[in-house]
């Protein structure tokens, strides 16, 4: 039986590192954008307990098919069959466990004929991996077992079965070694991010008492204990993420839930609201430390005059319900913090590099267009909150670099089959010349971002959710062309967009020139794992 094996060096100490694998979230932080989806994450590693997962087809077939069926399930206005999904059913299910030390999954079903996975957790030698205070590192081992589909049959065609099989071999190798190369580069930079804030994983405190923090400490100081974090939006883009990055670091993350949904009804697990209705009861939300608000109807779509009223009224609704409710339990003297979200749409889609060409502080003007309106609105929504004590920030996004959604999936399709290109640079045959300005972040920053305001004391008021480099439309078609080995030089037609979107969302969703600054970010203390536009694409899509 084939044997796959890849050890990775970790300045943690040992006991947090599988520490962090036990808590939730742990399938979902390492679960590779490009290679599938997690369906169901397991309870806990202990044995017995089963995961659920979606496999794509590996390299740019798998990428290019999983991308092309996230751009239908968004744009078309029906939902697409379950049987087009372009991902395969895994079930894999715990079968060992020693504490501290190793554990073993093994598939039950799926594409490959057998799969048996052990990860080994080892003090690293002296010097090999030291943690910050000079302890032992760790050494992870991952010991992969497994047998193609097909393996057999193979074997009975003399020296062409074995050349296939060795070809065959090679090249799921080369797969999992991306995947695995994705996912030892996750565990480092949650553990260091964990680190930064103060958290200790192993023993579910911090390194740090509330006392001892001090008003120059950066956010890695602000998380002194595990914290309750209720958040809207749980199951979105960005929320799943931020849910599994919150309790990978032995914080409470409950749910707000529409009746009627799957997670209701469960005691503890979620708090049922209706911000449509007004409906949310106090006395649930008087648990939280934190309220992340995420929710709100996605911008993108023709701009019809039902669809800018979803788009503002869903945002006003839910920021408006829970600013007021956080407002009415300011008195009982708890310290809490409402992280919400907002969109650099508030600079307005033509401000470009701003009135000085430095790029867009938080303190910059305002647009007067559509989403600059919701945005500006959207944040006004929090002040009951602000003026009741409760620490408020408003995180503007920009663009969201994952293949899981958004912009970036939305030009894969394009790109692979080697007919993508800048996007609002006036066509391809000269355009009007311009090149916009594209403020970008990768999905783990603005995760981060994210977790890094609701832990920091110091973090307040807007902050752009943008990585420090913007770029224009043209080097974000060259760097990704780079990056998929594809051609970038052909611009996309006008034509194309405004066909989906219309006049009024293609000028302001992708013709927008914003060149958004993170200096606040990077003052804050917050460490980007992805500066830079080619290190974020490369990790996202494993190139």
């Amino acid at each position: 039986m084939p044997l796959f094996e890849r050890r990775v060096h970790l300045p943690f100490r040992r006991t947090d590192v599988f520490t962090w694998f036990t808590r939730p979230g742990a399938l979902v932080r390492l679960t590779p954008p490009f290679a599938g989806s997690v369906r169901r994450e397991p309870e806990g590693i202990h044995v017995g307990a089963e995961a659920r997962l979606g496999i794509g087809a590996p390299g740019s077939v798998g990428l290019g098919l999983e991308s092309a069926a996230g751009l239908a399930r968004t744009v078309l206005p029906v939902s697409l069959p379950a049987w087009l999904a372009p991902e395969v059913p895994w079930t894999a299910r715990h079968t060992a466990f020693e504490d501290g030390r190793m554990f073993r999954d093994e598939m039950v079903s799926g594409p490959l004929r057998s799969w048996v996975h052990t990860h080994t957790f080892e003090d690293a030698a002296p010097g090999e991996a030291d943690t910050a205070d000079g302890s032992p590192g760790t050494v992870m081992i991952d010991h992969v077992e497994y047998e193609l589909p097909g393996s057999s049959l193979l074997s009975r065609f003399g020296q062409a079965g074995r050349f296939t099989g060795h070809w065959t071999r090679e090249h799921f190798e080369a797969e999992l070694d991306r995947q695995f190369t994705y996912r030892h580069a996750q565990l480092r930079d949650d553990l260091s991010f964990h680190t930064d804030h103060g958290v200790a994983v192993g023993a579910g405190d911090t390194t740090v008492a509330p006392e001892a923090a001090t008003p120059g400490d950066t956010a890695t100081r602000a998380s002194s204990r595990s914290l309750t974090i209720v958040m809207s939006g749980a199951r979105g883009l960005i929320g799943t993420q931020l849910a599994a990055l919150l309790t990978g670091g032995g914080h409470r993350v409950v749910p707000l839930v529409r009746p009627g949904s799957t997670t209701f009804g469960q005691r503890g697990a979620a708090i049922a609201w209706d911000p449509a209705a007004g409906s949310l009861d106090p006395e649930e939300l008087r648990q939280a430390d934190v309220v992340v608000n995420l929710s709100g109807e996605n911008i993108g779509g023709r701009m019809t005059e039902a669809h800018r009223t979803a788009v503002l009224q869903s945002r006003l609704d839910t920021t408006g319900l829970l600013a007021r409710t956080l407002a009415q339990l300011a008195d009982d003297g708890r310290p809490r913090t409402l992280v919400n979200g907002s969109g650099v749409g508030y600079y307005g889609s033509d401000a470009g590099a701003g009135p000085d060409g430095e790029g867009l502080p938080e303190s910059g003007p305002a647009g007067t267009d559509f989403l600059a309106e919701v945005c500006q609105q959207w944040e006004r929504a929090t002040a009951p909150a602000a003026e009741a004590g409760v620490r408020t920030v408003m995180i503007r996004t920009g663009l969201v670099q994952t293949p899981a959604g958004g912009i970036l999936q939305q030009v894969l399709p394009l790109f692979l089959v080697g007919a993508g290109g800048p996007l609002g640079t006036g066509g391809p045959f000269g355009g009007d010349g311009r090149d916009p300005w594209q403020s970008w972040i990768s999905i783990d920053d603005i995760v981060g971002l994210f977790a890094h305001a609701a832990l920091s004391g110091s973090v307040t008021g807007p902050l752009n959710g943008v990585a420090p480099h913007p770029v224009r439309a043209r080097e974000f078609a060259q760097t990704l062309g780079r990056v998929l080995h594809r051609p970038s030089a052909l611009p996309l037609p006008p034509q194309a967009p405004r066909m989906v979107l219309g006049e009024e969302g293609n000028r302001l969703l992708v013709e927008a020139d914003q060149k958004a600054r993170a200096d606040k970010a990077l003052a804050s203390g917050y460490r980007y794992r992805h500066p830079d536009l080619e290190s974020a694409l490369r990790h996202v899509l494993g190139r």
